[in-house]
């Protein structure tokens, strides 16, 4: 081990921070965090630097670089352009046993500034010796995703009760047993969901009824967006890896699932045209099971939970049998699907307004208003209406939408087989047909769908001028033709 991790308390401390520009003013602003009393000593400052002078929360030595700024300083940092003069105040900085840090130069550092973590009072460190600091930020950025930000609340909160949890659980097992309900239980959920009173409740509540530590199972609706890992949430990616039971749709994919946590159970409730289907009770029924033992339930879906998704119904029946639960929402098929064909849901000069509907069954056809979809200058985004394209065409066109009205029929929108259909609403069901369009596939309707010949960038594109040709070019063989 070349270097000594440690933590410096800097609070109310003098440090010094020689050079006035842009990395200077980085450097001092995370000083400035820890409490520090920064002097910057350079000839010229740039803006940021200028208006903290002004506002006296640092101190200015004005001019070229003078030993006596060293005197009384605890550490330094040198953030010149020049090499020659970071190499001088590193020499007598360390003559004077100062701790200098020279800006991307290790070999004259005495100590290194890590890749940060903060999640105050928590902070995560990483640091590769100088070596390697582009694999320290890229580290620092995969921890972080796994990290709450409602740690740092959590923390806090637990530092003010520290006194009375040592006092009620002398013994050490019992008051590790009830960090881990801290940490696992609902008063970090509360604090999730920014509700700081209610966290501070339950931790009372526990502080003087044993009966509180229980296990107490919870469920997290998770939206697992349209099927690109890439596309999910950092809140959703911290639920799967925390998940004691993982409730998925049909459509989430084998890549998503396997960024979940490694030994969760995980339960397949889909839902398929045609194929296997989970009654909704039959999911509500695994949700009360799963949580009243105490577990926490991730009930992953498709897209967004709250967009056609039943994830109303499902938090209708958690709050009626009283299960704690929280929503992370999802990339909804809409949005993934016109981002990755190129697509603009809206557009100063084509539509102001953007509808999502759903046509699943003939049922649902019946109730929609045509006559109100059918408007112009709108844009329709249609999900699970492929076996019904027929009569969806035939009803807006009855309606008055004018059938040269383009769409855009995306197929596994966001996934690697991923293929866009372009036309035009009168030919919308013979396309789709010859092309064998099959589920699951979003329709995007309205005058903005023509951007998708121009700027579609993903997958393939299956362009009206392939219609002699069944087997479609992908889309930059075809630019290059």
């Amino acid at each position: 081990m070349q270097l000594y991790p440690l933590f410096a308390d800097l609070s109310d401390r003098p440090v010094l921070v020689v050079g006035g520009g842009d990395v200077a003013a980085r450097k001092t602003a995370m000083l400035l965090r820890a409490g520090a009393k920064v002097t910057v000593g350079a000839p010229l400052l740039v803006p940021e630097l200028r208006e903290w002078v002004r506002q006296g929360r640092i101190a200015h030595q004005a001019g070229g670089y003078q030993p006596g700024w060293l005197d009384g300083v605890w550490l330094v940092i040198a953030a010149t352009r020049s090499r020659a003069l970071n190499a001088r105040i590193a020499a007598e900085g360390h003559a004077r046993q100062r701790l200098v840090n020279v800006v991307d130069d290790p070999a004259l550092s005495s100590f290194q500034v890590p890749a940060l973590i903060d999640r105050s009072p928590l902070l995560v460190a990483i640091s590769s010796g100088g070596t390697a600091p582009v694999l320290a930020r890229r580290l620092r950025e995969r921890i972080e995703s796994l990290l709450d930000p409602a740690l740092g609340s959590l923390l806090q909160l637990a530092q003010r009760y520290r006194t009375r949890i040592r006092a009620r659980y002398a013994d050490l097992a019992a008051r590790r047993r009830f960090y881990d309900w801290l940490h696992d239980g609902p008063v970090h959920a509360a604090l999730r969901a920014s509700r700081p009173i209610h966290a501070q409740r339950h931790l009372q509540a526990a502080l003087t009824d044993d009966r509180q530590l229980h296990a107490q199972g919870s469920v997290v609706l998770v939206g697992a967006g349209p099927g690109d890992p890439g596309l999910l949430t950092l809140r959703a990616l911290r639920a799967l890896n925390e998940a004691d039971v993982i409730l998925h749709d049909a459509l989430i994919s084998d890549a998503i699932l396997d960024l979940a946590r490694r030994d969760a159970e995980r339960i397949a409730v889909g839902k398929r045209g045609g194929g296997l289907h989970t009654p909704q009770p039959s999911i509500h029924a695994l949700l009360l099971e799963h949580a009243r033992s105490g577990r926490r339930v991730v009930r992953l879906k498709g897209g967004d939970p709250f967009v056609f998704g039943r994830g109303g119904e499902e938090l209708d029946f958690l709050r009626a049998h009283g299960i704690a639960y929280e929503v992370v929402p999802g990339i909804t098929a809409a949005l993934a699907c016109a981002a990755y064909s190129g697509v603009p849901l809206t557009h100063r000069d084509h539509a102001q307004s953007v509808r999502l509907v759903t046509a699943h069954c003939q049922r649902s056809l019946t109730t929609l208003d045509w006559a109100d979809l059918a408007r112009e200058r709108q844009t329709l985004a249609i999900y699970m209406g492929v076996s019904q394209l027929d009569e969806l065409a035939h009803q807006l066109m009855a309606h008055g939408r004018a059938a040269e009205t383009p769409f855009a029929l995306i197929e596994n929108g966001t996934l690697p087989q991923q293929r866009t259909l372009t036309g035009t609403l009168g030919r919308l069901a013979a396309l789709s047909a010859q092309h064998a369009i099959s589920a699951p596939a979003l329709l995007i309707l309205g005058e903005v769908a023509a951007h998708a010949d121009a700027s579609h960038w993903y997958g393939q594109l299956l362009a009206t001028s392939t219609l002699q040709h069944p087997t479609a070019v992908p889309h930059d063989l075809a630019d290059a033709a």
